[in-house]
């Protein structure tokens, strides 16, 4: 049943073939099975999820109307707030604090029937591409546990790509979602920015972080996106529009006619051969169902990484200003308020955390502001502009979602730059404030690790996303014949 889609036991908890208090506890027993090698859980709520679980079947024996997702098991990025459960950002200044309240994400994962198993590990303060900078641990690849996740959330990509959980949630400020997709060979979607509300999200970069459905499928994805998403008076970001109907767009998976806009600047050199090979096959398949595929050029795209390496530790600096010492959270040391603010941040954030407060408060410093971050925002104007006249041409844009299948641990680690270019394709999303999609294209040549298609669509047009995903999707499963998943090795 674990292995099962959570459309598939959806059905299944609908028939009466398993209860959700049964499905939960197969997952922990799972979790207890291979978590020991994998690492994706920072905390699991057991107690909480089997409670939950319980009440979900008590309301079924009643014959309630449940929403789609109600009794399904998912596993939370330890980035957004649940009342009463331990919340640390995969930081140690955040150890063992329990927040007061819970996230718009999470509320509405209550009111949908969710079971939330437990957190999951992450870069701490989502900076990373790896999960190598949490505090507590690396994560582990499924596929090859030499090899990283992906990140920041390569928890929760893990988790789902091990069986931990069916869904999970995870947060893309500069491809946190869809890169650790990609590596995983799961799907994973940055919805469109204020499309899901920002509310009990622990800030890295207030204006391009944004919350999003992990699953095992596309369909999963949008039901989860349904779940998630819509307006919200909490959040000042929130777009007060209907939600994008992407359940209806992921069962139609119709793309017939459909322009999509293949960007120049988003393969050629630094791409890794086997990514290539399976992104074009995945463009032969699209245009078989009958899509027409254009070239387009973004020019600006090749400052994007400069500008959100300006813009994000810009944020955060500002951002992690409220870890003081003083309020909540870690206490180090004795003495004035300033002594005992700098022997708590010295002991509380890790070494890439400090790296970009500290490039963060240069960039805004008096004397520098204009030359660096100024800069920066016109280099993020000019990337919108670029994909509002590539749109004109296209209904989707597409490029391999990252570079590269999954790294080894620590073959990065010692060096910042190799490690920002991981997101070099998914950060001018995150930077127009567009939605974006990764799924699975296949295994790369060399390493028979998962490779990822990324789609792009404009805002609050999320639903192309699922449309042209779910075709794919249809179309590489029946070539492969069973889902890419299965070709992992099993790690029990």
């Amino acid at each position: 049943m674990i292995r099962k889609s959570a459309h598939e036991m959806s059905s299944a908890l609908a028939s009466g073939e398993t209860t959700s208090l049964e499905l939960t506890k197969k997952h922990f027993e799972r979790i207890e099975t291979v978590d020991g090698k994998v690492r994706a859980f920072l905390h699991l709520d057991k107690d909480g999820a089997l409670e939950s679980a319980s009440k979900i079947d008590e309301r079924r024996k009643k014959g309630e109307a449940l929403p789609p997702l109600a009794g399904i098991p998912l596993a939370l990025k330890d980035v957004l707030v649940q009342k009463g459960v331990p919340t640390t950002c995969g930081s140690k200044i955040l150890e063992g604090w329990r927040p007061p309240y819970d996230a718009t994400v999470v509320k509405n994962l209550k009111k949908n029937g969710v079971i939330i198993l437990g957190k999951t590990n992450m870069d701490e303060f989502a900076m990373g591409s790896s999960t190598e900078n949490s505090a507590f641990h690396p994560t582990h690849n499924p596929w090859d546990l030499t090899r990283i996740p992906g990140g920041s959330g390569g928890g929760s990509s893990a988790a789902i790509s091990s069986f931990e959980a069916p869904l999970a949630i995870g947060t893309d400020t500069g491809g946190s979602i869809r890169q650790p997709a990609a590596v995983t060979g799961t799907v994973g979607v940055k919805p469109t920015y204020g499309g899901v509300s920002r509310y009990g999200l622990i800030a890295f970069s207030s204006s391009l972080d944004q919350a999003g459905p992990c699953a095992r499928t596309v369909l999963d994805a949008a039901l989860l996106h349904e779940a998630i998403a819509g307006h919200d008076e909490m959040d000042s970001t929130s777009i007060n529009a209907p939600v994008p109907k992407v359940v209806e767009a992921a069962k139609r998976a119709d793309v017939k006619g459909l322009r999509i806009g293949v960007i120049k600047e988003l393969q050629g050199e630094g791409y890794q051969a086997g990514v290539l090979e399976r992104f074009q096959e995945s463009l032969d398949v699209l245009s078989a169902l009958g899509a027409e595929i254009v070239e387009v050029s973004c020019p600006s795209f090749d400052y994007a990484l400069a500008a959100y390496y300006l813009i994000a530790p810009s944020e955060c600096s500002s951002n992690l200003a409220r870890f003081d010492a003083m309020r909540y959270g870690l206490r180090v040391g004795e003495g004035s308020a300033e002594e005992v603010m700098n022997a708590t941040r010295e002991a509380g954030f890790g070494r890439e955390v400090k790296r970009r407060i500290i490039l963060g408060t240069y960039a805004l410093s008096s004397g520098y502001y204009d030359a660096y971050y100024g800069s920066a925002q016109k280099v993020r104007t000019l990337i919108k502009n670029d994909f509002e006249k590539s749109f004109a041409s296209a209904d989707v844009l597409v490029s391999p979602t990252a570079p590269t299948t999954a790294f080894k641990i620590g073959e990065k680690s010692n060096d910042p730059l190799a490690m920002y270019l991981n997101d070099i394709a998914t950060i001018p999303v995150n930077l127009a404030g567009i939605c974006a999609i990764s799924i699975p294209s296949g295994l790369a040549k060399e390493d028979s690790l998962p490779a990822g298609f990324q789609v792009m669509a404009p805002a609050m047009a999320d639903d192309r996303l699922y449309n042209v995903g779910a075709a794919l999707e249809r179309e590489l499963l029946a070539k492969w014949g069973k889902p890419l998943l299965d070709f992992a090795p099993e790690l029990s």
